[in-house]
Parts: C-alpha cells; structure tokens; sequence
C-alpha cells in the first residue's frame, strides 16, 4: 500500500466500514476535491464492536462497495482482512480521554478506544495529508480530530455533511437491518431532535427539559432510547446557559437496529467563555 501512494502528491482519504451508501459517496466527492489521490479503506474493525453489538452482521458487500466506488473514480481501495491490519494481538491501545465514556462511549463501551486505534493505523498506512468524516458520526470525527491535535500528526481533517432521505433519515449501512414498518417510524428520530432544535432556537434554555420531552415522545412509539443530548458544538461538554454554537445528538434502538443522528442549533444570545 505504501509503495502504491509513494509517488502520489497528495492524498485524500475516507476510511469505512464498507455497506456504501450515497451519505460515502459524498464524502469520496468532498475527498476528490481535495487531494490528487483518492483513497478508499474497507474494513469492519472488530475492536470497536461490543460483544452484544452487530458485528457478525455487519453489512459485508465488497464486490458491490468497489464497483460503486470505480463509478466514482476512485483511485486506490484498501480492503485488508483482519490478519493484514491485526497480524498479532493488538495490545498497545489508544486512550481516549474521558469524553469517550460519554455519549456513544456509555452505551458502547470501548467503541471509541476502537475507532481511535484503527484511525491510527490507517492513517499509519496511507499516510495522508487529508482524511475526510461523515457529520453524522459527531461524536467520533470530534475525537478523530482532537487525537491529530493532541499527537501532532499531520492530516487534516475535514467533516462532510449527513446525507438525509428525503425524509429526514440520516443514511447508514445499517438502515439495511430496518422491516418495511420500521423504515417507515424511523424519521422520527430526526422529527425530535429537531424538535430540540427548534425550541434552542427560540429561546428555551431549559436543555434537560427538552432531552427528556423528546425522550418521551420517541418512547411513547416503542423506541428504546439511549440518549438524547444538548452538547456544547467544539467541546462536546453539556449545554450551559449562554452557549451559543450547539449540538443535539440522538441515539435509540427501533426493533433491533440501532440508530444515531445529530442536529445543529444556534442559540440565542452569546457563547459563554469556557
């Protein structure tokens, strides 16, 4: 891999878990417009799956996820198997700081260790100047780009925008996993993050109220919720009265599928001094 990207003079890269979908595909876009080369990873990495997560179920497609990207334009995929990327047992870890714990990191312990420490390694591989991440995943690119800072690697990180349904729902490999019912219920994940949204906006300060009305509203359907959350933008700390630049992520359990999204709101007034 290294010897192929050597003589390339810049290189934007987009690591996935394959199952590609148009929400990949904008991202692959925002890399080539970046860079020279453009660089694909494939890989379902095991050390950021839960013992009673999906990771036997993953969406595996390889064949399809190249030709979609050979469609692109895509220059280099890199698709290792697990002895390629792990050829022993992986024991030196990224350790991630305690915001790690939170969020994803409370209902999916380790999953952010995971995600950092194959970030690393590929970013190791590649080598590139640019690594390009979805939105949707808020609360991973946020540590992706913090690690880079605090380890004074080179790439840049550049975030894309999610990519929605035209119903709302933010796509995801995992969408695949959703009955003909369930797809139809799961914009209302959207429907009540923007409800947060919308009353940020309009000058409700009161976040843990209205967390726990959009909580209700999803569990009233037959959702399962794990959190809904306002969030400081930059710092992904708790809302406080007097920020301004917010975040509102969601994640709850429909059925047996499991799904994530984010909302951005500004509030009124002016950012509080951290």
């Amino acid at each position: 891999m290294r010897a192929r990207l050597r003589r390339e003079s810049s290189i934007a890269f987009v690591p996935t878990m394959g199952g590609l979908h148009e929400g990949h595909v904008s991202l692959v876009r925002l890399a080539q417009q970046k860079a020279q080369c453009g660089v694909v990873s494939i890989f379902v990495n095991r050390l950021q799956f839960a013992p009673t997560d999906d990771f036997d179920r993953y969406p595996r497609m390889l064949a399809v996820d190249c030709e979609l990207l050979q469609q692109q334009g895509v220059d280099v995929v890199f698709a290792p198997d697990e002895n390629t990327l792990y050829p022993v047992r992986q024991e030196f870890m990224v350790k991630p700081p305690p915001l790690a714990e939170t969020l994803e990191g409370e209902f999916r312990p380790g999953f952010l260790q995971g995600v950092a420490t194959v970030v690393l390694k590929l970013f190791n591989i590649v080598q590139p100047q640019i690594a390009v991440f979805g939105k949707k995943d808020y609360q991973q690119f946020h540590m992706v780009r913090e690690m880079v800072r605090q380890f004074n690697s080179p790439e840049e990180i550049v975030v894309g925008e999610t990519v929605r349904a035209p119903d709302n729902l933010a796509l995801s490999s995992r969408n695949r996993y959703l009955t003909s019912e369930e797809r139809a219920e799961a914009p209302r994940l959207y429907q009540a993050l923007a409800r947060v949204k919308r009353g940020i906006e309009d000058g409700n300060t009161r976040f843990g109220d209205l967390e726990e009305n959009a909580k209700e509203a999803l569990c009233h359907r037959g959702w399962r919720v794990d959190y809904i959350a306002v969030r400081h933008r930059d710092t992904l700390a708790p809302a406080c009265e007097g920020d301004r630049n917010l975040v509102v992520l969601g994640a709850a359990r429909l059925g047996n599928t499991r799904l994530i999204d984010n909302v951005e709101a500004c509030a009124r007034g002016f950012t509080r001094k951290r």
